[in-house]
């Protein structure tokens, strides 16, 4: 468990530093320049990423269960996934009407993607994993939107077919990963 929590302390918190202490963020690009932040912010992110993937798996082979499953939950982790596949792309599909609607997509689709599996699943590992990018996601669109109201940021309405294609996109990587790669990758297939 121990580094399950190194690797979200190390993950999170770089990808914190924006959230909590955004003037000392903008000093520290200043000073050594914008490439050499973007290389460390990398680095650990990367580093703590690997760690807490081998540590979620560590903690999978000895699960401290901490309420009874129950079989509904994953029915609805899995719609609740399409809707978190839909707002990812939407972060990237140039005009769509979600982006436009919604101003950080991918930010909700993390906190769709945590609450989903804290639904589903019912270890300790998964209660720290998944509640801690839950928790991360909250602040972090907090502080997304207070920068953009900030700034009076506006957004694009968008178009309805870049709208559809964010959609289509979405549900077909959702269906590519729910039917395949999620028992590929993680060992766990939702749909068995």
């Amino acid at each position: 468990m121990t580094a399950l929590i190194l690797g979200l302390v190390l993950f999170l918190g770089a990808h914190s530093v924006r959230i909590f202490a955004e003037p000392w963020r903008r000093g520290v690009r200043a000073r050594v320049g914008e490439n050499a932040f973007k290389g460390v912010y990398s680095v650990v992110s990367l580093l703590g990423f690997g760690i807490l993937i081998w540590g979620f798996g560590q903690a999978r082979q000895q699960p401290v269960v901490l309420w009874p499953a129950m079989t509904w939950t994953r029915h609805l982790a899995a719609l609740l996934m399409l809707v978190s596949f839909v707002l990812l792309t939407a972060a990237y599909v140039p005009r769509n009407m979600i982006k436009g609607r919604l101003h950080h997509p991918m930010v909700l689709g993390v906190k769709t993607w945590a609450f989903a599996h804290l639904l589903a699943n019912n270890t300790l590992a998964d209660l720290l994993l998944f509640g801690s990018f839950l928790v991360w996601s909250v602040f972090n669109f907090g502080a997304a939107r207070a920068r953009d109201k900030a700034a009076g940021a506006v957004y694009a309405a968008g178009t309805a077919g870049a709208t559809v294609t964010t959609v289509v996109v979405g549900a077909l990587a959702w269906a590519v990963f729910a039917f395949w790669a999620h028992g590929w990758l993680i060992g766990v297939r939702p749909f068995m």
